[in-house]
């Protein structure tokens, strides 16, 4: 039942249509009234903050944590938001603020700048933010499609609620896929997702302290990982794994799972392999190294459409709802904001 057991860094291996998934989990402080942190900089790598200092990165932003503008070509973002927010501008002229639940399904196509700013609206407590970013690969016939993106609000996520045998209970959140005869929203539609053939799952799963858990066979030949992060251990076919382990699991039998002494999360990752050639150089993944070298030509040339923001780290105000703008006009806005 278990091909591979793997621990897990700052960034997690994954497998084919998968690229790779990152976890933050950044306990920001107070903030400062520009959605920065309220503290002092001073002794980080500004620009480059990847040190978890006082348990908390900056990584490529100055003011506010996160990640201005940069390119993307040939792949999709899933950013599943556990806790905080997320603000997003693209260089179609999207924007949006998302969080607390919250995911966002970016396709980047052909290509598209964004800046993904992470707000620290909480001027009198700390603002924790816990996120997965997820980089799914699109087909040579999918590569070039037109840049957009999707949310999935989180009220639109569907939940499976259960339990074991012993009362237990275990949860489980859809976000692409069907689980226990649930269904997730339909992801972008040029998604390797979007084909149900390709039985791409991706689910959050949260299980109490002793918790006996089973999950279903699925189609031989899919790829299927679990990534225990929070936890103590869990037991698959009578083997102990403690927490913060990659597990892959073989697809076609049904898997019995078994928590340990304290409640556990894990990230389930599942999809039919593409099978192509796999070109990546930074934010550029394709197929061939010359369509690398075209991506890099096309970036100098267009900009992917220029940047048509102030500035290259942009937030919104520190009052805005959730909400989504995108490149034709139409806005999503979530009028209940979660002040949590």
């Amino acid at each position: 039942m278990i091909k591979n057991i793997k621990p897990l860094g700052f960034t997690w291996e994954t497998r084919d249509p998968f690229l790779f998934c990152v976890h933050h989990r950044d306990a920001y402080p107070q903030g400062d009234g520009k959605m920065g942190p309220a503290v002092s900089l001073a002794g980080r790598n500004i620009g480059q903050d990847f040190d978890q200092k006082d348990g908390w990165n900056m990584y490529h932003g100055h003011q506010v944590p996160g990640f201005p503008a940069h390119p993307h070509r040939g792949f999709e973002t899933v950013t599943v938001v556990l806790d905080g927010l997320v603000d997003h501008h693209d260089s179609a002229g999207s924007s949006g603020r998302y969080g607390n639940g919250d995911v966002q399904w970016m396709t980047a196509g052909s290509g598209l700048q964004h800046s993904e700013m992470f707000p620290l609206i909480h001027k009198d407590q700390a603002n924790p933010l816990e996120l997965f970013q997820i980089w799914l690969n699109l087909p040579s016939s999918s590569k070039m499609a037109s840049p957009a993106y999707k949310m999935l609000w989180s009220e639109s996520i569907p939940i499976l609620r259960s339990q074991d045998e012993q009362g237990r209970k275990i949860e489980t959140r859809i976000i692409a896929g069907t689980f226990g005869g649930k269904s997730a929203p339909e992801p972008a539609p040029d998604s390797w997702a979007a084909q149900s053939t390709n039985q791409v799952a991706i689910c959050v799963i949260t299980l109490d302290a002793e918790a006996e858990f089973v999950l279903p066979s699925c189609k031989a030949g899919v790829n299927r990982d679990l990534y225990f992060y929070e936890g103590s251990s869990v037991t698959i076919a009578n083997q102990e794994i403690s927490e913060y382990h990659a597990i892959e699991l073989v697809s076609s039998e049904e898997i019995k799972l078994k928590n340990g002494p304290k409640q556990s999360r894990i990230l389930l990752l599942q999809g039919m392999p593409i099978g192509e050639p796999v070109v990546q150089y930074g934010p550029f993944v394709m197929n061939t190294q010359a369509e690398i070298q075209q991506a890099f030509d096309d970036f100098r040339a267009t900009q992917f459409g220029g940047w048509p923001w102030d500035r290259n780290d942009p937030v919104n105000p520190e009052d805005q709802d959730r909400y989504a703008r995108h490149s034709d006009g139409t806005e999503e806005v979530i009028d209940v904001r979660d002040e949590n």
